[in-house]
């Protein structure tokens, strides 16, 4: 199964980026803005199912990582 939702690393200007296939959703600075973004392409998810699911790709941090600060 490919992943088809990235949510890049935090970045300096604040937030992660959110794509969904090759388009771009927004910036979001939580995980709520990525479960409303995901809501405007028809994906009902709860916060806990973006979280845990195998078709998002989390690339610097997990879902409990918005600041760059936070980065390992």
């Amino acid at each position: 199964m490919s992943r088809v939702i990235v949510i890049h690393a935090p970045d300096s200007s604040g937030g992660r980026r959110v794509h969904a296939g090759s388009a771009i959703l927004g910036r979001a600075h939580s995980m709520r803005d990525v479960q409303e973004f995901l809501r405007r392409t028809g994906l009902e998810w709860e916060q806990e199912q973006i979280a845990a699911s195998q078709l998002v790709e989390w690339r610097g941090g997990g879902p409990e990582t918005w600041e760059r600060d936070q980065l390992p």
